[in-house]
């Protein structure tokens, strides 16, 4: 049961991890590429960490499993902010499709 339990759940994240990859290579720009990688890709390790943690059950595992999956939980979306906001003041601008910039106006190149 522990086998198919971390069979579904290494497809899954596995899934995610190609979801992350494709949404790198068909979306329009920057912003969205990030977005893709940072969600996506963040759910997808994470879950596959999970079920290298079940499927172990050896505790240095099990803990070194779950203090990688806290570390993605609390770095990626600060990474990928952080990213976004230098690629914005360095003035890459988003895909002309986008329909609100919330942020222009409120941020200057020259910051």
């Amino acid at each position: 049961m522990t086998d198919i339990l971390v069979g579904c759940i290494l497809i899954v994240g596995a899934l995610f991890a190609l979801l992350a990859g494709v949404g790198m290579v068909r979306f329009p720009d920057l912003y969205t590429r990030m977005h893709a990688a940072s969600k996506a890709g963040t759910l997808g390790s994470g879950l596959m960490l999970l079920a290298l943690a079940i499927y172990s059950a050896e505790f240095s595992v099990v803990s070194r499993a779950l203090a990688g999956i806290v570390f993605f939980l609390l770095t990626t979306p600060v990474a990928a902010h952080l990213l976004a906001r230098a690629a914005y003041m360095r003035g890459t601008k988003p895909w002309e499709g986008t329909i609100m910039d919330e942020y222009k106006g409120q941020a200057s190149v020259d910051e």
